[in-house]
């Protein structure tokens, strides 16, 4: 649940109705059209506040919706190579209903966050995932070819075009 996004709208409906009520208020009770105004005005600025905050919580509320549904949607793909150990990248943007380089995209943030270890040939389109314990980290798991590593992160096989992810 949301709670920045409820809390917003409370605040939004909170400084309506006092601006709502300071103005029935005013328009009664005054007796003079700047007696109404006057009173009007000053409910709005009144309610302004509650309007204000409502209104950047609410917003923000829905930036912090997207990003858990991108973390969602990652944990999600994380969990298919792990549980499978190979997943076809076509076949995972199919599954969770985005693009080739959505897949890509989460699987460098994955990378960088040390939660994935493995490679993948895009031009094949298999993600494989590998123990970085486990792997040899001086030959291409995907060709043979000798690595040469520069650091952590991602190689890439200068003889099939391959990347390596490690952590």
């Amino acid at each position: 649940m949301n709670v920045g996004r409820v809390l917003g709208i409370i605040l939004v409906v909170v400084g309506m109705f006092i601006c709502g009520l300071g103005a029935a208020v005013s328009t009664t009770a005054a007796e003079t059209v700047s007696g109404r105004v006057l009173g009007t005005a000053l409910s709005g600025l009144i309610a302004a506040p509650f309007v204000g905050v409502g209104v950047f919580l609410f917003i923000r509320g829905l930036q912090e919706a997207k990003a858990m549904a991108v973390v969602q949607q990652q944990k999600k793909l994380l969990g298919m190579v792990r549980a499978q150990g190979r997943v076809n990248i076509a076949d995972a943007a199919l599954e969770l209903n985005v693009s080739r380089d959505q897949i890509k995209e989460w699987v460098y943030d994955l990378v960088n966050k040390g939660l994935f270890t493995g490679y993948i040939n895009w031009d094949d389109g298999d993600l494989i995932s590998v123990d970085a314990a486990k792997m040899d980290k001086t030959k291409c798991p995907y060709c043979g070819g000798q690595l040469e590593l520069a650091g952590k992160g991602v190689v890439e096989c200068p003889y099939c075009g391959t990347e390596i992810f490690l952590s």
